[in-house]
């Protein structure tokens, strides 16, 4: 009994933990005056009933529940790591869903359910660099997804004028409440055709993300943050 009441305990501690972090998006949202830059390439992709995969670096993940603004679902997908569950369970207090799974712990299992969600009419978030890194290095499972289902990808970031930036691989960025920020919607990017695209595909979502987060932190007068080392396309 007292070893049920303490996990009992824990996952109190942890449903508080969720419910602070979604109240704390939703405190920067409100204090400050945040905008969506080329909302209308989700809006036209959404109004022709056209699903696609909004991919963020984990960097810059924690505002992105705040651009989606439609009836239609989103998911997220979320390793099997504690960091990824308490992204799940943060999100899924604004409303977003999950899908379990990652590039290094369930890829596959997160690869079907990806083109399952896509194929039924849902919307998929993914970080292309999740969830160990290297930063801002774009693995293939997004565009592997993108090709299965034939959606288009849509790269996202965004910067605030006040902020933290974390210690942590990722370079963690943390607006502050009171902030002006900017969530940044890039031009979709075809699917590739075949499997051979499938490089050229996972650089062009790779330099336009890093492309746009670099531009977004020079508007805010930060320098930008650099990516990892490029790494061998065999090891991840």
């Amino acid at each position: 009994m007292a070893i049920l009441r303490r996990l009992a305990r824990m996952r109190a501690v942890r449903e508080i933990g969720y419910r602070s972090a979604a109240r704390y998006i939703q405190l920067v949202r409100a204090s400050g005056c945040w905008t969506v830059e080329h909302a209308e390439r989700l809006e036209q992709l959404v109004e022709r009933r056209e699903t696609f995969i909004a991919c963020f670096w984990h960097g810059r993940l924690l505002m992105m529940p705040i651009a989606w603004r439609y009836e239609a679902r989103m998911s997220v997908v979320t390793s099997l790591h504690p960091d990824g569950q308490f992204v799940a369970q943060t999100v899924r207090h604004l409303g977003i869903g999950m899908i379990a799974g990652s590039s290094s712990r369930g890829g596959g299992g997160a690869l079907r359910g990806i083109v399952r969600a896509l194929k039924s009419g849902e919307y998929v978030g993914m970080t292309p660099d999740g969830p160990r890194g290297p930063r801002m290095r774009a693995g293939t499972g997004a565009v592997h997804a993108a090709r299965l289902a034939q959606a288009p990808i849509v790269p996202l970031s965004y910067a605030a004028s006040r902020r933290r930036v974390m210690s942590s691989w990722d370079r963690f960025v943390l607006p502050m409440p009171a902030a002006q920020g900017v969530i940044a919607v890039g031009e979709p990017i075809a699917p590739p055709s075949c499997a051979d695209a499938v490089e050229a595909t996972r650089r062009e979502l790779e330099d336009r993300l890093n492309a746009l987060t670099r531009d977004l932190d020079l508007r805010f007068g930060f320098a930008p943050i650099p990516a990892a080392p490029e790494i061998s396309r065999g090891s991840r």
